[in-house]
């Protein structure tokens, strides 16, 4: 998968962006004073085929002139009703307000459709102001059962592909 936003090109990870989508992950949780977890919440960006290829998800990459400054991803989930998990939705502050974030989540959104799922979820901290604003601007609405220690909101949108 190649998409092109702007001057960004979001692809599908392969082994050799482990570390850089991993740098970028832990860069931006530091920058809202949230902790890298390795072992806990962010253990699946270490292992990403397992934790996304092997269950049907997908993880992607933004690539700006060759780096990686961002990631998005899904999976599958048992939550809801033929749901999937939008994770791992990282952006560096060098190039945030781009509306690029709006365009991954988009994508991420068409993708999920296109698979025949019927329920998106999400969760975040209230700390990321900009994710919940683009969140809520985008039609999730607020729900129950967080997971993740470090989160406090869920959110859910169901999607009306038929």
């Amino acid at each position: 998968m190649n998409k092109y936003y702007q001057d960004f090109l979001i692809r599908t990870w392969q082994k050799g962006d482990r570390d850089a989508a991993a740098a970028v992950i832990a860069e931006v949780l530091a920058e809202y004073n949230l902790s890298w977890e390795p072992l806990g919440a962010d253990r699946d960006v270490l292992a990403v085929e397992e934790s996304y290829f092997q269950r049907d998800g997908e993880f992607w990459v933004v690539e700006q002139n060759g780096k990686i400054v961002g990631t998005g991803a899904y999976y599958p989930v048992n939550r809801g009703k033929n749901g999937v998990e939008i994770r791992k939705m990282y952006l560096l502050p060098t190039v945030r307000g781009k509306g690029l974030g709006r365009y991954l989540l988009q994508e991420l959104e068409a993708a999920i459709a296109t698979r025949g799922y019927k329920e998106i979820w999400l969760e975040t901290a209230s700390v990321l102001k900009e994710a919940v604003k683009l969140y809520e601007s985008s039609g999730y609405q607020p729900a129950t059962g967080v997971e993740t220690k470090r989160c406090d909101r869920v959110y859910l949108k169901t999607l009306l592909n038929e």
